[in-house]
C-alpha cells in the first residue's frame, strides 16, 4: 500500500491525464494496466465528482486568473488539495497544503508552489471554518 504522499502523487497524474485525454473517471482507472492505490482511487474520484464545486471555488478565491489560464499540473493539485479540503475532514489543513505545495514544487513553475499555498490557504478558510 502506498504512503498518502505517494498516493497523492499517483492522484496528480491521473487527473492531470484525466482531463488532458478528456477522460471520464471510469474509463480512466479502467484502462489502467494496474488499479490504483485506494487512496489515490478516492481522490480521483472524488475530484471528478466535485468537479463543479471546486472550479467554483477556484473562481471564487483566484484573483484575476482564469482557471483555463491556469498551468495543467496547478489546476490538478488545487482540485485535489480542495477536495481534501472540503470532503476530508479527518486530515490537517497544513498537511493538505504542504502535499500539495511540495508537489507544486516538483512538478510545475517555479512560482507554482506559492500560488497553490495562496489559494488553497483561502480555500481552507471558507471550507473550514
Amino acid at each position: 500500500m502506498a504512503t498518502r504522499r505517494e498516493a497523492r502523487e499517483r492522484a496528480l497524474e491521473l487527473c492531470f491525464e484525466m482531463e488532458a485525454r478528456r477522460l471520464d473517471v471510469e474509463d480512466l482507472l479502467a484502462g489502467l494496466p494496474v488499479a490504483p492505490d485506494p487512496y489515490t482511487e478516492k481522490l480521483v474520484r472524488g475530484v471528478d465528482a466535485h468537479r463543479e464545486d471546486l472550479d467554483a471555488l477556484l473562481r471564487k478565491f483566484s484573483e484575476h486568473w482564469a482557471i483555463e489560464r491556469m498551468p495543467a499540473v496547478d489546476r490538478a493539485l488545487l482540485r485535489m488539495g480542495g477536495y481534501e479540503l472540503g470532503w476530508e475532514p479527518e486530515l490537517p489543513t497544513a498537511v493538505v497544503i504542504d502535499e500539495a505545495v511540495d508537489l507544486a514544487g516538483r512538478y510545475s513553475t517555479k512560482d507554482s508552489g506559492r500560488f497553490v499555498n495562496a489559494l488553497l490557504a483561502r480555500m481552507a478558510e471558507e471550507l473550514r471554518s
